[in-house]
C-alpha cells in the first residue's frame, strides 16, 4: 500500500497475527515484515538487558545498548525487539522508535553478514566514493541498504565515516579499510563473499555484523586491542611537533591556581 507524505503510519494485520509496521516513507527503508522474537532470544535479551541497565544511573539511558542488543539476536531492530526495550526500560514503544529510526546503525530490515557502508560524503565522494559506490551496486546487483541473494553483504552509502586523511573509505561492519578504489572495493566483496576475510587497515579482524551489535551493546570480543588504531596520516602533527620539540602549555592544577590567587 501506498502513503503520500502527510498520511499517518500505520499498521495492518498479516496471515501470522502480527502487524507490520509501516513507516513513513521519509525516513528511509521501511520495516521488515513482522519478524516474531523467539521466547529464547527474549529470555537472552533480558539477561544481557539487565546488566546493561544496571550500568546506568537513569534505566531509560541504557536505551541504545538495549537496542544493539535486539539487533544481536535478529539482524535488525524488530517491531517486537523494540516493544521488548519499551519493556524493559518503562517507555511506551513511540518513545523507543523515535531512537531506532533516528540512528541509521540500528537496522529495519534484516542486514547481511557483512554491512559494506560506502562514505559519499563531500572529500570522499570527489576522491572516488561516488565511483566505488555506483560501481559496487553494478557489480554486487543491489541498490542502497540492498542485499545480495546469499544474504553476506549489504551495501550502504554513509555519509562520514571519520577518516577524511584516507579517503575514499569504505567500511565493513565499522572498520575501516583505507584508500580505496573502483578495483579495490570490488575485491574487498568478492572476498567477503567467498569467506576469504580480508584484513581492515585499522582495526580488528572482522566479525559478523550481529557479532558487532553485540560489541555495540557493551559486550566486548577479545579483539579489542587487535591491529593499528591511527594510521600515518593521521599522526603527522604529532610527528612534526616532536621534530620541533614542540609541547602544550603545562596546566596549573586548581590547588596551584587558588594559591596563587591567595597569594594576589
Amino acid at each position: 500500500m501506498t502513503h503520500s507524505h502527510d498520511e499517518a503510519s500505520h499498521s495492518h494485520g498479516e496471515p501470522n497475527g502480527l502487524p507490520t509496521v509501516t513507516l513513513d516513507p521519509r525516513l528511509g527503508p521501511g520495516a521488515s515484515l513482522a519478524d516474531p522474537m523467539s521466547d529464547d532470544a527474549k529470555a537472552r535479551v533480558r539477561e544481557l538487558g539487565a546488566q546493561v541497565i544496571a550500568r546506568y544511573p537513569r534505566a531509560r539511558s541504557a536505551m541504545m545498548p538495549l537496542l544493539y542488543l535486539v539487533q544481536a539476536e535478529q539482524g535488525y531492530v524488530s517491531p517486537d525487539g523494540i516493544k521488548l526495550v519499551a519493556e524493559l526500560l518503562g517507555l511506551t514503544t513511540a518513545e523507543v522508535a523515535a531512537v531506532s529510526t533516528f540512528y541509521t546503525m540500528y537496522k529495519r530490515r534484516t542486514c547481511g553478514d557483512y554491512h559494506v557502508g560506502v562514505c559519499t560524503n563531500t572529500l570522499c565522494a570527489i576522491l572516488g566514493g561516488d565511483a566505488i559506490f555506483a560501481a559496487l551496486k553494478e557489480h554486487l546487483g543491489v541498490g542502497n541498504a540492498g542485499t545480495t541473494p546469499d544474504n553476506l553483504v549489504t551495501l550502504e552509502h554513509i555519509e562520514c565515516n571519520a577518516a577524511c586523511d584516507y579517503a575514499p573509505v569504505v567500511m565493513v561492519n565499522w572498520e575501516f579499510f583505507d584508500n580505496q578504489t573502483v578495483e579495490s572495493a570490488k575485491e574487498l566483496v568478492d572476498k567477503l563473499r567467498a569467506g576469504d576475510l580480508p584484513v581492515p587497515t585499522r582495526g580488528a579482524s572482522l566479525i559478523t555484523h550481529v557479532e558487532t551489535s553485540r560489541v555495540l551493546a557493551g559486550f566486548p570480543d577479545t579483539l579489542v586491542n587487535e591491529g593499528p588504531s591511527a594510521g600515518p596520516g593521521s599522526l603527522v602533527g604529532l610527528d612534526l611537533a616532536k621534530e620541533r620539540g614542540d609541547a602544550a602549555p603545562a596546566i596549573e592544577s586548581k590547588a596551584a591556581a587558588a594559591e596563587s590567587k591567595d597569594e594576589s
